[in-house]
This record gives structure tokens, sequence and C-alpha cells, in this order.
């Protein structure tokens, strides 16, 4: 190439300058190859009676740090540093924007120390350039403190300028300080545009606060910007997943009057919520409405549709859908599958379950833990814990990920199958695998042990989890419930005593939750007796001490008056045993008995075989 580029000069009397040089390393020719750009800028450096100038360096710089080549660019500034140019405005500006866009910091700090040596007084864009540079090399508080000398001096910042912070913030995850860059805008009269507005909305999506893309987004309408279609899909998805699908369907109709169409993943998640949300009609027509402007639904799309279905108990339906994915070549992908077999696991069809759970290896389809979860819920609910357990195993030995849910599954189908210690020592699997106890699975374990009169032992086992901060604010009120439908109310009122005592609820919350449990139990009399009576939140004075009247006096006085009001008379015995000094040895009652509780009353006592004439209050 040199002794062409030689040749050239000659013939056309080419003399080479230093704005030449600079004209053909910015050229769209050279740009696309570097190589050629170093070689030429080493040739016209070997011609006598030329000399580089800055803006030759700087075109060079700028055309490596595009190309991404970090060495060629720290070689090229190297020798720009040694060669002692005098720094121009034009010149700081290119190299501000082409060191900060490779993250070189130290360079860029070069360069603006440059400036200040040469007394050249930076402009609006040498600062936005300079905080764009530092906000990429996610020098956000250096960033921050070249914001602030804007902010009081003689440049202040500009819309670039606060969407540059804006972006830096959401980088690092600091989104509330870039919304509260967003209402500084506001007090200083800048405008935020649709880059401020999509930044901050891209950022919330992110961590999942969906209301704030909602309020973002309707500042938006109400300012009268221009709403990019990735801003309503972003809206769209995050008001899905939430599960608000009225107010996704009201985004999505904006969207469609304000010329945009939806895509594929619009439509997937607005399917996707009114599926979830129990309007599988909805998401039907809406599925029909995708095809009909012309979008073929992937897999995603198929996916929410089946599991839509088998969840809505349309069965039938999802197969269909099941069967035209295989046939039309739509990727069935774990989803699918999953939904499949716990649509049939649920309907009793749980041999067809195993078929289609088996048949996935065949099919090139990896079984995940949604797709084992879901077929040890069909054999758990169906008895065949057996079935369950074998399947847990197998999960193990091909390494799929064991998760909550599994355990949770399995340790409420042995509770219901009454192998309580092999459903705790599920737990302590559980527990020592690492695998943190959620809402779910401490129900099933507190529930299956109340159920199994093991209500103290459930007690401990959440006293256990409560300094680890895990203990759901719903386990009491389930335990509680549970032992109410079940007509254990004794046992229910001992629980809430217990719960009291060890200060892990106040008494006025036990309180409403023992009333709403035995309403809902069908047991309404107790119910508006505890309502209407000091039970549980009141106090009895004995002597100087006052005490609490417990839950359990509940079923004491309840017992009482059902005795006294029906006349509920029935023969009983007691038995006393003395030793040669004719001392009594005397019992003293369980705190847990109905009536005189801890009281001594006799040796033993019993009742002698229920006869009808017990009935009647003849004297005995």
């Amino acid at each position: 190439m040199e002794p062409k580029l030689d040749g050239f000069c000659r013939k056309f009397l080419i003399k080479l300058s230093p704005n030449f040089v600079s004209f053909v390393l910015r050229s769209g020719q050279v740009k696309e190859r570097p190589d050629v750009a170093v070689r030429f800028f080493r040739w016209a450096a070997r011609q006598g009676r030329y000399k580089h100038g800055i803006e030759c360096y700087v075109s060079l710089i700028e055309l490596l740090s595009v190309s991404g080549d970090l060495d060629g660019v720290a070689r090229v500034f190297a020798e720009l540093r040694d060669s002692g140019f005098l720094m121009t405005v034009s010149a700081a500006n290119s190299l501000i924007k082409s060191f900060g866009s490779v993250g070189m910091v130290e360079e860029l700090l070069w360069v603006w120390r440059k400036m200040k040596e040469n007394g050249i007084e930076p402009s609006l864009y040498t600062y936005n350039f300079l905080l764009n540079g530092l906000v990429d090399s996610m020098f956000i508080e250096s960033a921050e403190r070249v914001f602030e000398v804007m902010e009081n001096g003689r440049i202040g910042p500009d819309i670039v300028s606060y969407n540059i912070m804006v972006k830096g913030f959401c980088k690092v995850g600091k989104t509330q300080k870039a919304m509260e860059k967003l209402r500084d805008m506001e007090t200083k009269s800048v405008e935020p545009d649709k880059i401020t507005y999509l930044t901050l909305i891209q950022s919330c999506y992110g961590e999942g606060d969906f209301n704030s893309c909602l309020g973002l987004y309707r500042e938006m309408e109400e300012k009268g910007l221009e709403i990019p279609p990735h801003a309503y899909s972003l809206v769209i998805s995050g008001l899905s997943k939430e599960g608000k699908c009225m107010e996704a369907y009201a985004v999505y109709a904006s969207m469609t009057r304000n010329g945009y169409r939806a895509n594929v993943a619009i439509y997937t998640a607005l399917i996707d919520s009114y599926a979830k949300c129990r309007s599988i009609e909805e998401a039907m027509r809406l599925f029909d409405r995708m095809k009909d402007d012309g979008f073929h639904p992937d897999e995603v799309t198929y996916g929410a549709i089946i599991n839509g279905l088998c969840k809505n108990g349309r069965l039938g339906e999802a197969l269909a859908h099941f069967e035209h994915c295989q046939n039309s070549g739509v990727t069935v992908n774990t989803m699918i599958y999953s939904s499949i077999i716990d649509g049939l696991g649920k309907a009793g069809r749980v041999d067809e379950a195993e078929k289609i759970f088996e048949k996935m290896a065949d099919k090139g389809c990896s079984r995940d833990s949604y797709c084992y979860n879901a077929l040890m819920d069909a054999f758990t609910k169906c008895g065949k814990i057996n079935e369950a357990l074998a399947l847990f195993r197998r999960m193990e030995d091909e390494g799929c990920d064991q998760t909550v849910y599994t355990f949770t599954i399995l340790i409420a189908g042995l509770f219901a199958e009454h192998q309580n210690e092999e459903a705790l020592k599920l737990w302590d699997v559980m527990i020592d695998k690492g695998i943190t106890p959620n809402a779910a699975s401490i129900r099933a374990l507190s529930t299956g042990l109340c159920l199994s009169g093991k209500v103290a032992r459930a007690c401990k086992i959440l006293d256990e989890l409560a300094p680890m901060g895990i203990i759901p604010d719903s386990a009491v009120e389930d335990m509680i419930n549970v032992l109410c439908k079940a007509g254990r109310i004794k046992e229910a009122c001992r629980l809430a005593d217990g719960i009291v005592v060890r200060g892990r609820e106040i008494p006025g919350k036990i309180r409403t939750i023992l009333i709403n449990a035995l309403r809902k139990a069908g047991n309404t009399d107790l119910a508006l007796k505890l309502m209407h009576s000091k039970i549980g939140i009141g106090y009895d004075r004995v002597g100087s001490f006052k005490k609490r009247v417990k839950f359990r006096t509940l079923v004491e006085s309840h017992l009482m008056e059902k005795i006294e009001s029906e006349n509920l008379l029935h023969r009983a015995f007691d038995v006393f045993l003395f030793n040669s000094k004719y001392e009594p040895l005397l019992k003293q009652g369980s705190a847990t008995k109905a009536t005189f509780s801890l009281v001594r009353t006799n040796t033993c006592c019993s009742h002698p075989l229920y006869w009808e004439s017990e009935l009647i209050g003849d004297p005995w």
C-alpha cells in the first residue's frame, strides 16, 4: 500500500498536511479498516517535511475506540501525551468522548487536566462528554461531583446532562436517586423527555416496581410526550405480571389508538395475565385477535394458553393445542409439558400424565423441577406416595434441582398418609440442603403436625424458625383454622394460649383469628361467646394479682353451660388408694383438661359403660 501512496502523491502533486491526514482517517472507507488507518498514519509520519498535528492523533484515537482496539488507543495516546501539543476545545471534546466510550478513565481525566492547564473553558458539550464517559465507566460518584460543578458554575446542566445522570444511577441500581433527579429537573425548569422516562421505566421494571412504571407512563401521557413502543411493552408486561389485566389492557388500547401495533411479546403478556386472572375467555379472544393481526404465536404464547386452559379446567382444549404444537412444528417447551402433566394429574388421569412425562426425553425436552413437581403432586393427590418418593429419588439421581415446592408437595403427601415421622425427616433434609422454607412448606408442616396431635412439636419448630425471620404471618392462623375445622377446639385454644405466652402475637390478634376460625368451621355459638366475652384479652383478679383469662376457659365454660342447660347427668366413680400410714395417693388433673384442670381430686376416676338410664335425673 505504501509504495502506491508515494506514487499517487508524486503524480498528483499532493502535499501532505495534518488536515488532509485527519480527513482521510475520518473517511468512511478507512473507518471500516482500522489496520489500514494505522498503516496510513505511520506512513504519513515518515514523509519528509511533514509532522502530525493534534487533530491526526485525535482522529486515529476516535477510529480505534469505535473499533474497540484498546491497545491501539493506548499506544497512540502515549505518543500524543509525549508530543507536547497544546490542547484545543474540539480535540478535548473528541478525546473525552472516545476515552469515555471505552472506559479509559485515567486518559479521560488527563485530557480534563490539560484543558485546565491550557486555560480552556469547558463547554456544555465538554461537560456532557465527560459525564457520559464517567457514567459509562461506572464512576458515578465522580460524575456526581462534575454535575455539582455544573450546577454551581456558569454553565448549567441541560436535558442531556440530566439524562446521563439518570442513566448512571439506574445502571448502579440507585433508581430512587434517579427519580430524585427527575423531580429536580422540574424545579430547575428542565423538561424531561422521552429518554428520561424510558430510562426510568426500564430501571423500575428491572427492579419489579411495576406501579412506578405505570406512574411514569401516566406522567408521559399527561405531558403529551411521545411514548416509545418499548415503554408500552414494559408497562404492559409489568402490569400483566402483577395480574392487573384490566390496567394492562387499557395501556394496550392506548397504544393501538396512538398508531402502534402490538407485538408477539405484548399479546403473550396480556394473554398470560387474563388466563391467570381466570378470564380465560378474554385470553382466548386476544389469542384469536393476535392471529388475525398476522402474528404467529410462539411456544411462550402457547404455553400461556395451555397453562390457562388447564388451570380453568378446560383440559380437552389444552390437549388440542398441545397436539397442534406437536404437529405444526412449534417447540413444545417444559412449561407446556408441565402444564399438561399438572392438568392431567388434577383431572385424576395420572397414568396419562406419567406417560407424557416419560415421553419428554424422547422428544428431546429435558425435564425440569416444574415437570417433576407436577407429576409428584398428581401422585400424592391420588394416594400414590411411594411413587412420588421414587420420583423424588429419581429427580436427585438425574441432577434436577429439588426446590422448596418439591419438599412441600411430599411433606403434605406424607402427612395425608399419616407417615408423620417420614414427613419430619424430609423437612430436616430440606433444611440440611440449605433450602429456605416458604409459607406453603411451613403451612404443610404445621397443619400436618396439628392434625396428627403434635401441636407442641409444631410450635417448637416455629420457635426454631422465628430467629431466622422466615415465619409467615399466616402460620398461626393456618394452624388454628385447621384445628377448628377438624372440630378440635380444645387444642386450638391451647395453641392460642401457648402463642400468647411465648409473646409471638398479641392476644387481640389471636382472639380475632380464633373467632374467624370458629365461624368458618360452623361453630357460631362459640364464636359469638368468644366475641362477647373477655376471654383472651381480659383479666381476673386473684388476690393482689391480675391473671389473663386464657382461651381454654372458652371450652371449659361452654362445656359446663351445656351440662347445666341440657341436664347432662352422667355416672362416675372415684378410686382412692392408701398406704399403710393411711396416706392417700392423689393425682393432679392435666393442664389441658376441659374441667378441673390442675386440681388434685383422687387416685383415679372413670365412667361406667353407657346405659340409657344414665340420662335421667333419678337419685342415686
